[in-house]
C-alpha cells in the first residue's frame, strides 16, 4: 500500500479524504494536522498522523510518503501565506522526497481571477500554486471543482479541461475523484474542472486519462 499524505486533513473535506483512503485497498492515509489536539480524532481511527504547518519548514512531513493530496485552506484568512505560498512549500519539499503523485484540490475560476470579484486575492493565490506544481516536475493531477456543498454526494460528476458552465459540487463527490487520480495510470499531468453531472466519477476520471494518453 502506498502512503498519501493530506494535507488539511482536519478540514471538511480533508475528513472525507482520510476515510476513503482509510477503506482503500491501495493506500494508506496519513493526515497531516496543524495542532497537537487534532491528532487524536485519527488515531482514534486508527489513522496516522502527522504535524506539520503550512507556514513553517515541511520537510519532515514527505518522509515515507509516496503521494499527496493537497486539499489546505485558510478560509480566506491567510491566502498568500497558506493557499499560495504554503502549497508551494509543500510542493517543493515534496520534489525532493521524490513524491510519486501531487494532487491538487483548486477551484474553478482560477484562469480568469480578475472576474471573481471579492474573491480576486483567493483565486490569484490558488492560480499561483497550481502554476508552481505544473512546472514543478512533480506527476500532477490539479482538480478544480465549482462551488462545493455539503450534501450527499451522487458518484456522477461532469469532468472537462474547461466546463462552459458554473455550478455546484459535494463534497463527497470531489473527494472521490481526488483518490481516484491518486493512481498512477490515471490523470497524469493534468488539469481539468468537475461539477455534479450524470457520469460516473471512475468512467469521467477514465476518459480525461485516456485523452490524455493519446
Amino acid at each position: 500500500m502506498e502512503n498519501v499524505l493530506i494535507a488539511g486533513a482536519n478540514g471538511t473535506t480533508g475528513k472525507i479524504i482520510v476515510n476513503l483512503l482509510k477503506e482503500s485497498q491501495y493506500f494508506r492515509p496519513i493526515a497531516m494536522v496543524r495542532k497537537k489536539d487534532q491528532r487524536e480524532q485519527f488515531e482514534a481511527m486508527g489513522v496516522k498522523t502527522i504535524l506539520g504547518d503550512l507556514e513553517e519548514d515541511l520537510a519532515h512531513t514527505v518522509n515515507d510518503i509516496d503521494k499527496v493530496i493537497f486539499a489546505a485552506g485558510s478560509g480566506g484568512k491567510k491566502v498568500v501565506e497558506v493557499d499560495q505560498e504554503g502549497a508551494k512549500r509543500l510542493i517543493d519539499v515534496a520534489k525532493m522526497g521524490h513524491v510519486k503523485k501531487f494532487v491538487m484540490l483548486s477551484t474553478m475560476g482560477t484562469e480568469n481571477p480578475e472576474e471573481a470579484g471579492e474573491l480576486e486575492d483567493y483565486m490569484i493565490a490558488k492560480q499561483k500554486a497550481d502554476e508552481h506544481l505544473r512546472h514543478s516536475g512533480l506527476n500532477y493531477t490539479i482538480v478544480r471543482p465549482g462551488s462545493l456543498k455539503n450534501e450527499a454526494g451522487t458518484g456522477k460528476i461532469d469532468l472537462a479541461k474547461t466546463l462552459d458552465r458554473r455550478g455546484e459540487i459535494s463534497r463527497q463527490d470531489v473527494a472521490q475523484t481526488l483518490v481516484r487520480v491518486l493512481h498512477d495510470t490515471t490523470a497524469n499531468a493534468t488539469t481539468f474542472e468537475i461539477l455534479e453531472g450524470e457520469m460516473l466519477i471512475g468512467e469521467a476520471v477514465k476518459k480525461v486519462s485516456v485523452a490524455e494518453a493519446e
